[in-house]
C-alpha cells in the first residue's frame, strides 16, 4: 500500500498530502476521489472489492494515471474491519467516510452493521492513525419521517422519532456518532447532508430511459424536491475539509452537520419530465395515477416479496408504501448555514447539471451498443 512516507526525503514526504475515501468506488466518491487527486492530494481508495477494476470515463482515466504514478493506491477494505482500516488510514490526514450499504435494501441488520458499526470503526481507527480531519457522507433523509414533507428546513430541525425505512435510521445513528466524536483525540468531524445526488454514472438517467416515454405522476404533482448536481455533492466535502482545516472554522464548523443542495428546488415531476425529454422522450401524454391506488399496488408487492423472500426467490424490494409515500411529499433544505460557515456555493447549475448527465449518459450507452 502507498505510504505518505517517500525514499526521496523528508522535504518531499513533508509535502505529500495523504486522505482517504472509504466507499471509494460508489458513484459520488468517484467524482471526489478525481476532485481530490485534482487539488494535488494523494488518495487512498479504499472499497470491498478485492481488486480495482476500472471502466471507462474521465474520473477512470484520472485514478488510472494517478495509481500509475502513485498518487492513489487502491485497497479492499471492510468498514466493519477495524484492522484493515487502521492499515488504510496510517499516516493520512484527513479521511472522507462514504461507504454506506445500498439505500434500495431495506435490510435493517445490513444497513446497523454497515452504517452505524462500520461507523464506529472508522471513528475509532481515525483516533488510532491520528487522523486530523472526518468527513462524513450523510443524508437529507435524517430528518424526514416519511410522514410529513419538509420544505426550506435547516439543521435546527431535529431527527424524528420514527424513520420510514433502515436506511435513513442508520444513516441517522452513524451521524450522531460523528458529530459525538468531534474534538476527541485531536480529531475534527463534519457531517455533510446531501440531498437527491445526480449526474454522470448515477442511475437516474437509465431508469428513466428505461421509461421511454411513459410519463406518470403520482398524487396531486405538486411536491418538490432538491436536486444537486454531484460535483456540487463533492464541492460540499472539499469546503468542509477546508473549513475544519483553520482555527476559526474549526471552531465554528467541527461536529456539525449541513445541508448540500443545487439551491434551486424544483417540482419533482417536472424535474424528472425534464430528463426524460433531454433523453429523447418527447411528452405525449402524462399518466396520473391517486395515491390510493399506488398504496394498494405497493402493498400488494410488499405482499408478495415477503413470500418470494421466503424462499429465495427475490432479495430486494424496490416498491414500498414508504417510496410511494415519499414520491408525493415535498423535501426541500435551506443551505444558507453551508453557505455562510462553509463557504459553500454550487458551482454547477441544475440545468448544466442535467445537461451534462444526460450526454455523459448517452455516450456510454452508445459505447456499450458499438
Amino acid at each position: 500500500m502507498g505510504s505518505p512516507r517517500s525514499d526521496d526525503g523528508r522535504r518531499e514526504a513533508k509535502a505529500t498530502r495523504w486522505c482517504a475515501v472509504t466507499g471509494g468506488r460508489g458513484f459520488m466518491a468517484r467524482h471526489l476521489v478525481a476532485a481530490l487527486l485534482r487539488s494535488g492530494w494523494h488518495v487512498r481508495v479504499t472499497d470491498l472489492a478485492p481488486s480495482l477494476v476500472l471502466g471507462p470515463g474521465e474520473t477512470e482515466d484520472l485514478l488510472r494515471d494517478a495509481l500509475g504514478d502513485g498518487r492513489a493506491v487502491y485497497a479492499s477494505v471492510d468498514v466493519c474491519n477495524f484492522e484493515q482500516l487502521t492499515t488504510a488510514f496510517e499516516g493520512v490526514d484527513v479521511v472522507f467516510h462514504t461507504a454506506t450499504a445500498d439505500p434500495i435494501k431495506n435490510n435493517l441488520p445490513l444497513h446497523y452493521k454497515v452504517n452505524v458499526e462500520g461507523t464506529k470503526s472508522v471513528i475509532d481507527a481515525c483516533k488510532i492513525c491520528k487522523v486530523k480531519r472526518l468527513i462524513h457522507t450523510s443524508s437529507s433523509g435524517v430528518v424526514f419521517d416519511g410522514v410529513h414533507g419538509l420544505f426550506d428546513v435547516n439543521e435546527s430541525l431535529p431527527y424524528p422519532d420514527k424513520f420510514p425505512d433502515a436506511y435513513t435510521q442508520t444513516k441517522a445513528e452513524a451521524e450522531k456518532l460523528v458529530i459525538k466524536a468531534n474534538d476527541i483525540n485531536d480529531l475534527l468531524t463534519c457531517c455533510l447532508r446531501p440531498g437527491s445526488i445526480f449526474g454522470p454514472g448515477d442511475m437516474v438517467m437509465p431508469t428513466l430511459d428505461s421509461y421511454g416515454r411513459t410519463n406518470f405522476i403520482i398524487g396531486d404533482g405538486k411536491n418538490c424536491d432538491d436536486f444537486v448536481y454531484v460535483e456540487n455533492v463533492v464541492y460540499g466535502h472539499i469546503c468542509a475539509d477546508t473549513t475544519l482545516s483553520t482555527i476559526e472554522g474549526a471552531k465554528t464548523s467541527g461536529g456539525k452537520a449541513y445541508f448540500i443542495t443545487n439551491m434551486e428546488p424544483i417540482n419533482l415531476w417536472d424535474f424528472l419530465h425534464m430528463v426524460q425529454e433531454e433523453l429523447g422522450h418527447k411528452r405525449l401524454f402524462t399518466i396520473r395515477i391517486p395515491l390510493s391506488l399506488m398504496k394498494l399496488v405497493s402493498y400488494l408487492v410488499e405482499w408478495a416479496y415477503m413470500i418470494l423472500h421466503r424462499y429465495g426467490i427475490c432479495q430486494t424490494q424496490r416498491v414500498t408504501p414508504a417510496r410511494i409515500k415519499y414520491m408525493t411529499l415535498n423535501r426541500t433544505f435551506s443551505c444558507n448555514r453551508a453557505v455562510e460557515e462553509l463557504g459553500y456555493k454550487p458551482t454547477v447549475t441544475l440545468m448544466d447539471g442535467l445537461k451534462i448527465a444526460v450526454n455523459s449518459y448517452i455516450q456510454s450507452k452508445n459505447m456499450n451498443l458499438s
